[in-house]
Protein backbone atom coordinates (compact mmCIF):
# COMPACT_ATOMS: atom_id res chain seq x y z
CA UNK A 1 0.00 0.00 0.00
CA UNK A 2 1.65 3.13 -0.93
CA UNK A 3 1.38 6.49 1.23
CA UNK A 4 0.59 9.95 -0.35
CA UNK A 5 2.58 12.87 1.15
CA UNK A 6 -0.90 14.55 2.70
CA UNK A 7 -1.11 11.04 4.40
CA UNK A 8 2.16 10.87 5.53
CA UNK A 9 2.38 14.72 6.55
CA UNK A 10 -0.85 14.14 8.52
CA UNK A 11 0.42 10.67 10.28
CA UNK A 12 3.83 13.61 11.63
CA UNK A 13 1.29 15.80 12.69
CA UNK A 14 -0.48 13.41 14.67
CA UNK A 15 2.44 12.09 16.20
CA UNK A 16 3.74 15.28 17.06
CA UNK A 17 0.36 15.93 19.05
CA UNK A 18 0.10 12.99 20.59
CA UNK A 19 3.96 13.22 21.65
CA UNK A 20 3.22 17.12 23.23
CA UNK A 21 0.05 15.59 25.29
CA UNK A 22 2.09 12.45 26.70
CA UNK A 23 4.72 14.97 27.96
CA UNK A 24 2.39 16.86 29.54
CA UNK A 25 0.29 13.95 30.71
CA UNK A 26 4.32 12.60 31.92
CA UNK A 27 5.38 15.94 33.75
CA UNK A 28 1.79 16.01 35.45
CA UNK A 29 2.05 12.22 36.86
CA UNK A 30 5.35 12.76 37.88
CA UNK A 31 4.96 15.37 39.93
CA UNK A 32 1.24 14.48 41.96
CA UNK A 33 1.51 10.66 42.11
CA UNK A 34 3.99 8.09 42.60
CA UNK A 35 2.68 6.53 38.77
CA UNK A 36 5.90 4.33 37.35
CA UNK A 37 7.54 5.29 34.08
CA UNK A 38 6.08 1.98 32.10
CA UNK A 39 2.43 3.11 33.36
CA UNK A 40 2.81 6.31 31.33
CA UNK A 41 5.03 5.27 28.39
CA UNK A 42 2.87 2.17 27.81
CA UNK A 43 -0.32 3.48 27.10
CA UNK A 44 1.35 6.06 25.01
CA UNK A 45 3.21 3.57 22.61
CA UNK A 46 -0.29 1.64 22.16
CA UNK A 47 -2.40 4.39 21.33
CA UNK A 48 0.49 6.34 19.00
CA UNK A 49 0.37 3.13 17.06
CA UNK A 50 -3.56 2.03 16.65
CA UNK A 51 -3.70 6.02 15.95
CA UNK A 52 -0.77 6.11 13.08
CA UNK A 53 -2.60 2.72 11.58
CA UNK A 54 -6.24 4.49 11.41
CA UNK A 55 -4.64 7.56 9.92
CA UNK A 56 -2.44 5.89 7.51
CA UNK A 57 -5.51 3.76 6.25
CA UNK A 58 -3.54 0.88 7.35
CA UNK A 59 -6.66 -0.51 9.06
CA UNK A 60 -9.02 -0.60 5.96
CA UNK A 61 -6.55 -1.89 3.90
CA UNK A 62 -6.15 -5.14 6.00
CA UNK A 63 -9.92 -5.36 6.27
CA UNK A 64 -9.98 -5.25 2.86
CA UNK A 65 -7.47 -8.15 2.47
CA UNK A 66 -9.23 -9.91 4.94
CA UNK A 67 -12.39 -9.94 2.85
CA UNK A 68 -10.49 -10.64 -0.25
CA UNK A 69 -8.72 -13.89 1.40
CA UNK A 70 -12.07 -15.30 2.99
CA UNK A 71 -13.58 -14.55 -0.63
CA UNK A 72 -11.58 -16.04 -2.59
CA UNK A 73 -11.74 -19.82 -0.57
Amino acid sequence: MEVTRRTWTAAVKLAAVVSVVSVVIAVLASRFTEMPQAAIVLPVIVVAFVASWIQTGRVRQAVVDDRVLVGSR
